[in-house]
């Protein structure tokens, strides 16, 4: 099972993660909520919206979102992502998974639980 989601980087004072939708269970479903937020998507921050220009990236599954408001322009990118360990591909899956140790940082993303969790 898949678990897919949608969401938004930028920055604001500090570097931002933001996420739009989660618990997506397919990366076709994942796309289309990103499609759907591209012209629908509001930033955290209070800016009155005059212009919204969206720019795909070549992978198609990342678009730049640049708003442009009354004093100030404002970025962001949208993205999906796919948790590793609940991964549709077997061996992305596997690769995620800790083996007492044996596994090291060089083998693949890895989600863990840290000890006495």
């Amino acid at each position: 099972m898949g678990n897919w989601v949608v969401i938004a980087e930028y920055y604001s004072d500090v570097y931002r993660t933001e996420f739009i939708r989660r618990g997506l269970e397919t990366k076709d479903q994942a796309l289309e909520a990103l499609r759907a937020a591209l012209h629908t998507y509001v930033p955290s921050k209070n800016i009155v919206e005059k212009r919204r220009r969206v720019y795909r990236f070549a992978d198609e599954e990342t678009y730049l979102v640049v708003i442009k408001g009354k004093l100030t322009e404002w970025e962001c990118t949208l993205r999906i992502a796919e948790l590793v360990s609940d991964s549709t591909d077997p061996a992305v899956a596997k690769r995620s998974q800790m083996d007492d140790g044996a596994a090291g940082a060089a083998d693949g993303p890895q989600d863990r639980i840290p000890p006495g969790y």
